[in-house]
């Protein structure tokens, strides 16, 4: 039976790390092991280690694409937020002067007015109300209404929690790439002994034919 050489090292996210084959001729069970069963398995160990590069690169341009958005939404909330914050200071000061007769010029009374996007390409102009309300997409056309700060803290969990998975993902697929290494090198490495076998049987048969 051939021996596995296998490791039980993983990465802290389970992916099992590549043997490296540093003795053929031991992995393969002797001069006469099966090369064929052997590189099998290693092919098979590669086109999973491929399988789930594939897999988490999608992943990672999902959250690449999905991040940007989330910290424009984030900074949008804020904002209103900052907003709604001065526009209470605003009101009790101009509650304070009127009490004085008197009149504030740098009162922001200012209505926002803003555009967004109706599809692509076509966006529409619309003028905000002071809320304490925002409503935000949660995906699968599914939309809930939250009060600013609870819109801030939820914008701002899954900000973290996007970056943290996303990091997470860069280093599996560095992790991954460097098992593909390893396993298209035991390919070669096997495959070259391999030759060498042949050819030396060929020689040896040569030779007592000679003889």
């Amino acid at each position: 039976m051939a021996s596995t050489e296998e490791s039980q090292d993983n990465n802290p996210r389970g992916i099992p790390k590549a043997p490296f084959i540093s003795d053929v001729e031991k992995y393969i069970g002797g001069p006469d092991g099966d090369v064929e069963s052997a590189m099998k398995k290693i092919q098979d160990a590669l086109a999973k280690y491929r399988y789930m590069d594939g897999n988490l690169a999608q992943r990672r341009r999902g959250l690449e694409e999905k991040i940007p958005d989330i910290r424009k939404t984030l900074s949008m909330v804020e904002f209103l937020n900052e907003r709604r914050e001065g526009k209470q200071k605003s009101d009790d000061l101009e509650e304070n002067l009127d009490d004085l007769d008197l009149e504030d010029e740098t009162a922001d009374k200012k209505p926002l007015v803003t555009t967004f996007e109706l599809n692509e390409t076509l966006y529409a102009e619309a003028e905000l109300e002071d809320t304490d309300v925002v409503y935000l997409w949660l995906g699968a056309n599914v939309m809930l209404s939250y009060n600013i700060t609870e819109a801030m803290e939820l914008l701002a969990t899954k900000l973290k929690n996007a970056e943290a998975s996303l990091q997470s993902l860069q280093e599996d697929l560095e992790f991954l790439r460097e098992q593909i290494t390893v396993m298209e090198v035991n390919t070669a490495r096997l495959y070259n002994w391999d030759v060498v076998r042949r050819r030396e049987r060929r020689a040896k048969e040569a030779s007592a034919s000679t003889g």
